[in-house]
């Protein structure tokens, strides 16, 4: 696969980063393309390469500056050192058939006490809550891009039907809670303030670092929501 029907932009990030950036947009087969890339430099680093995190429709790559300036002799930069060595790659097509297609299966618990804001959707949005569950479970959802916490998965297309602004003004959200904002939809790994309207929460635990894969999602994954009972919310919390 090749980059070559992409219209794509590179530009520094700072002096020790370096963005290929396909457009600013969500765009499953842009994502892709990021994703397939991402997987190319992690096999096949830069000079000095650090580390590779991909977006939703680009790839930021951190490297070590000093070890790239050593093996600048033209008297160019970093950044055109790296530049020209980015689109040779770019120029070569990649291999996609070992790359590991994950479906994510997640319990949510929509009642209530765990949807601090399905009342609001429900008015904002004239829908019943049994059409929300109904819309939210029913598509899978794309891993677009990992942030913001650990673990914290940008998943979507959300449904026009149940889309909905977020706060202005980030709240208190428990570990676990599933929101909505705009067309996206995700999950909090953990305590901590959030914007997202939050429509129910699941027991699983999606940041662990005491595992070596501490994330549950990670990008490229297709999660699938399903609604479970308060019961067996409890019951699989304990597990």
């Amino acid at each position: 696969m090749a980059l070559a029907p992409f219209i794509y932009e590179i530009f520094a990030l700072g002096d020790t980063a370096i963005t290929i950036d396909l457009g600013n947009r969500i765009d499953k087969a842009l994502n892709e393309e990021i994703i397939y890339r991402y997987y190319q430099f992690k096999q096949e680093p830069l000079t000095g390469m650090i580390e590779a995190v991909p977006a939703y429709s680009s790839l930021t790559i951190y490297y070590d500056i000093a070890a790239v300036r050593k093996k600048i002799q033209d008297g160019s930069t970093a950044f055109e050192y790296l530049r020209k060595e980015i689109e040779r790659k770019l120029l070569r097509p990649v291999q996609t058939t070992n790359i590991e297609k994950r479906v994510v299966d997640i319990p949510v618990c929509y009642e209530s006490e765990f949807a601090p804001d399905i009342d609001k959707l429900i008015i904002h949005k004239k829908i019943s809550r049994e059409e929300i569950i109904r819309v939210h479970t029913f598509s899978s959802y794309r891993v677009y891009m990992m942030g913001f916490l650990p673990g914290f998965a940008y998943m979507g297309v959300v449904d026009e039907s149940i889309s909905v602004p977020r706060k202005t003004q980030p709240v208190r959200t428990a570990a676990g809670s599933v929101g909505i904002a705009g067309n996206q939809t995700g999950i909090y790994p953990l305590d901590s303030p959030g914007g997202w309207q939050i429509i129910g929460r699941t027991p699983l635990q999606l940041f662990d670092p005491g595992k070596q894969e501490f994330s549950l999602l990670r990008t490229g994954d297709e999660v699938k929501f399903y609604a479970i009972s308060k019961d067996e919310f409890y019951q699989l919390k304990k597990n």
